[in-house]
């Protein structure tokens, strides 16, 4: 296996892949529609990577410098139309053992079973809370939680396996803790909590808003006792944690109160094809430019290999050593690039 190091030596291994900058609903700490309003300019379809582009790029990454995994995200992944034959078409990459998709689950009644028999591995399912009404609230649009919750039994259905992500934010949802852990535990599907994180530019970000990790560990082992797990691989995301009573398992995904930029091991495809070696970058590297304008692969994996080795992104460890909220850095949108 490729292994291609950085300047911190660490090896690339995931590549997560935006599809779009479109999304249906209007989180407050992702797209808050007082910014992302009727008028605001998305990408237009020309500005896209097409899939035959996203394919040769995954392709390149796989066999010349060791990705193995891959997500694909947005904005909301399955705006993009068509999106079960972007899968199949990254399934049959040589090198690929895993395609995941980060989605808000409300499109997946419609797509789960095309999405798995292409290829489609797991999904991740977006939902902050469980109280109606203030998940109307957070996710911008009034959107039902029911549309949520039969995106999950669609993917059930499918065959996908299914971990659920919950973005924390103190005097938001911080109450919704518990509950959440209460019934995915029941349910069977791992549930991963998200400290809320400075990414971009238009979310309001400031660090009085963080639960942090230590915070939520304390608040579910009160009730439910919960023991550490060790990681399952080199530059796992999520802190796993286990229920004592065997019945599952949760995760926290820590990046402000326990930054784990010294095993980040990916690299981010941005909807218009630009290149993010951090989630928190200021700019990326246009490689739809460069694949347009060549039909010489070599050439491509030069500049890849060439961007990854000279790698030194820190951020969360930077803003840590600059006291948060004073660590000001323009930052790129997450519809964008995705989580």
């Amino acid at each position: 296996m490729v292994s291609m190091l950085d300047k911190r030596n660490r090896p690339l291994r995931d590549l997560r892949i935006s599809v779009t900058d479109r999304c249906n609903f209007r989180c407050t700490y992702c797209m808050p529609a007082d910014i992302f309003g009727p008028d605001y300019p998305f990408l237009k379809k020309e500005e896209l990577l097409s899939f035959e582009e996203i394919e040769r790029l995954a392709k390149l990454f796989a066999k010349d410098l060791g990705v193995v995994k891959l997500r694909i995200t947005g904005g909301e992944p399955l705006m993009r139309k068509d999106l079960p034959i972007l899968i199949e078409k990254l399934a049959k990459i040589p090198g690929i053992e895993d395609i995941a998709m980060t989605t808000n689950g409300t499109l997946l009644p419609l797509y789960a079973d095309k999405l798995k028999k292409a290829g489609l591995q797991r999904v991740t399912i977006s939902l902050d809370s469980l109280n109606p009404e203030r998940f109307k609230q957070m996710n911008g649009r009034q959107m039902s939680i029911q549309k949520v919750f039969d995106g999950i039994e669609a993917a059930k259905k499918a065959g996908l396996a299914i971990k659920i992500n919950m973005v924390v934010q103190k005097g938001v949802n911080e109450q919704d803790i518990l509950p959440m852990a209460t019934y995915f535990k029941t349910e069977g599907h791992t549930l991963r909590f998200i400290e809320f994180m400075d990414v971009g530019n238009s979310n309001k970000w400031n660090l009085a808003h963080v639960v942090t990790k230590k915070e939520i560990i304390e608040k579910i082992h009160s009730v439910y006792p919960i023991k550490p797990q060790p990681p399952r691989y080199a530059g796992e995301v999520a802190s796993r944690f286990y229920y004592e009573d065997g019945a599952g398992e949760i995760g926290i995904i820590s990046s402000v109160s326990d930054a784990f930029c010294g095993s980040c091991n990916r690299a981010r495809l941005s909807a218009r094809g630009e290149l993010f070696t951090c989630l928190f970058a200021s700019s990326g590297f246009d490689l739809k430019k460069i694949i347009r304008g060549t039909d010489d692969d070599q050439d491509i994996t030069k500049i890849l290999k060439e961007r990854w080795s000279n790698r030194q992104d820190q951020y969360s460890v930077e803003r840590d050593q600059q006291n948060g909220n004073q660590f000001n850095q323009k930052k790129v949108e997450m519809s964008y690039i995705g989580g």
